[in-house]
């Protein structure tokens, strides 16, 4: 049923993805949201990847998006945790209320 679906779909549906989380990124102050921008992102490009990976006989688009899934794991525990290091210091997760890190 996939193989029937034109690459230009998916690549469309990755574009909105991608311009949501630009979107998201841009015009939010709350931290966690501008997290789940990123993370919208990062998923439009794995979307490119296995679209475009569906060409490819050997599948090294599916390893890239492997090792996208990891990278985004792992910056989505760290940026948590300064998250709620931040929050424990400034007593809020507003990005325009915490503009200054040197106190």
């Amino acid at each position: 049923m996939l193989n029937n679906i034109p690459v230009i779909h998916f690549l469309i549906v990755s574009a909105l993805l991608f311009a949501t989380g630009v979107a998201v990124v841009i015009t939010k102050r709350n931290a966690v949201v501008v997290l789940m921008g990123i993370e919208l992102i990062l998923n439009a490009a794995n979307l490119n990847l296995v679209a475009f990976s569906r060409t490819d006989e050997a599948l090294q688009g599916q390893l890239f998006v492997l090792f996208v899934i990891i990278i985004a794991a792992a910056e989505a525990a760290v940026a948590l945790a300064i998250i709620v290091n931040v929050y424990n210091h400034y007593k809020t997760i507003n990005l325009d209320q915490v503009n200054q890190l040197k106190d």
